[in-house]
């Protein structure tokens, strides 16, 4: 058997001891069921802030808001130090309304003219992509009176000479050749516009890559204080990565045992023979794997801790020593990484049945609930049996979508559990609060979306309350203090 177990922290793992609370949760709100664990995020946030520390760097850290939609998660996420990136009007208005001040947001993202209009307005970090972006906000700015606007430039295309390492193309940022112009534009709009740093975005877990850019960002500062800027910040965005899987012997025995089932050497492990971008062609295997790297021993805070420990690729010192040199912030923008173990969410097995060899298992969700496939994540569930369970004979199936549609299955892969689950037992997705659980969530063909609830731990028991009201400071939740006796 095949297992790709999760990794579960002891938080997730005493939800899914209580299989009474999780079947109660989803009787009465149904299924599927997204479950949020606030509780985690200020040790996520924690763990950031000590890499900082290790390298004595400054900066914020700035929640990636678009990872989940969770109320619950946002306002615990302004409880703590850390600030947000939001990367639509609807996010900066959620941010607002869970606490956040203006000084603690960023506005990222592809801008609507109303989207810049409500950034200039409630005085956030404007983080642009286009000369054409700053134009308009500081035509907004210039045309409603408004105080200046605090920008950073997102710069993209960065090469070096130290070695044959480019950083890849992003849709996102100026290309750097592009930046005299813009800082130009910058100048020609100093009433209305003030910049406070330059950023970068790449959609890569390779450090080489990010190093490279990371240095351009400071030959582009060094450029815009030759010029009689004043920038002291720079943001590296995201992609830090979670660690999904508990065991990296198990990853690199899939892949190995994958590679060797679309050579037609063993059984297929995929619904329909898929290769997950693998293939062959005349006995021989072509094309590359496609999907996100579930097993990441250095993920995390753990990742921006190496990135900052890497030589930069022209000067062969490390990159966070530069940034101390120079005296510059960091800034950074995780989402998944700020979300690890902080939610799961939960479906109920509808029916289950033979097809040939195979074990079709349909469950109360679909393929859009559960965003396993979308993002590239492969992970075993957790059964949660809702009866006195059968002995264990493990087993291998497929676990098929509630959707009027071929392709609406939750995994690709062939999923091995203990044993074959039963009609009315549970299957738990830990880990699922990053991109996996509301990110592509919708109502198709009147399915219903998964309800949200935050769980949390108070008075030594689990207590819970529907995201949208829970709040940090609840009288049976954390962070409230019982009054002092007069």
């Amino acid at each position: 058997m095949l297992f790709l177990k999760p990794r579960i922290d002891p938080l997730t793992q005493s939800v899914l001891d209580d299989g009474e609370l999780l079947t109660q949760l989803v009787a009465g709100l149904g299924s599927p069921l997204n479950v949020v664990l606030p509780q985690r995020v200020p040790e996520n946030v924690a763990a950031f802030r000590a890499a900082y520390r290790k390298h004595r760097l400054s900066g914020r850290i700035y929640f990636a808001h678009k990872a989940n939609r969770s109320s619950a998660l946002l306002r615990e996420v302004a409880a703590t130090e850390a600030g947000v990136d939001v990367a639509s009007a609807g996010e900066l208005q959620h941010a607002l309304a869970a606490g956040f001040t203006p000084d603690r947001i960023m506005a990222t993202g592809p801008k609507t003219r109303e989207y810049l209009w409500l950034a200039a307005r409630t005085g956030v970090t404007v983080n642009a992509d286009s000369a054409d972006e700053l134009s308009e906000l500081a035509s907004l700015v210039a045309a409603f009176r408004l105080p200046r606007v605090r920008i950073m430039v997102r710069l993209s295309g960065f090469t070096t000479s130290g070695v044959r390492v480019r950083s890849r193309r992003s849709r996102f940022g100026v290309p750097v050749t592009a930046l005299p112009g813009v800082l130009e534009l910058v100048e020609k709009h100093a009433e209305q516009l003030e910049l406070v740093g330059v950023a970068y975005h790449l959609d890569t877990v390779e450090v080489r890559e990010k190093a490279v850019a990371l240095e351009g960002c400071l030959a582009a500062l060094d450029e815009c204080r030759q010029r009689g800027l004043r920038p002291w910040s720079l943001d590296i965005g995201g992609g830090f990565g979670v660690n999904y899987l508990a065991d990296g012997a198990q990853w690199e025995r899939y892949t190995s045992e994958l590679a060797q089932a679309v050579l037609g050497n063993r059984p297929s492990l995929t619904w329909d023979d898929h290769g997950y971008g693998l293939r062959a062609e005349a006995g021989t295997l072509r094309g590359s794997l496609a999907l996100y790297p579930a097993h990441r021993p250095v993920a995390g805070a753990d990742y921006l801790d190496r990135l900052l420990g890497a030589d930069a690729p022209g000067q062969r010192r490390p990159l966070g020593e530069l940034l101390l040199d120079h005296m510059y912030d960091l800034d950074v923008e995780p989402g998944r990484a700020l979300l690890d173990q902080c939610g799961l969410v939960v479906a109920e097995v509808l029916q289950v049945r033979r097809d040939g060899d195979d074990t079709l298992v349909r469950l109360g969700c679909n393929a859009r609930d559960i965003g396993l496939e979308e993002h590239g994540v492969l992970m075993d569930p957790v059964l949660v049996p809702t009866k006195k369970p059968a002995a264990d004979r493990p087993a291998g199936v497929h676990l098929l979508g509630n959707l009027c549609l071929e392709s609406d299955l939750i995994t690709r892969r062939t999923v091995f559990l203990p044993r074959v689950p039963e009609p009315g037992d549970l299957l738990a997705f830990v880990n699922a609060a990053g991109y996996l659980m509301d990110f592509t969530a919708t109502e198709a063909l009147h399915q219903p979306a998964g309800r949200k609830v935050a769980v949390y731990r108070a008075g030594g028991a689990w207590q819970w309350r529907l995201d949208e009201n829970y709040w940090p400071v609840h009288p049976d939740g954390p962070g409230h203090a019982e009054p002092e006796a007069p």
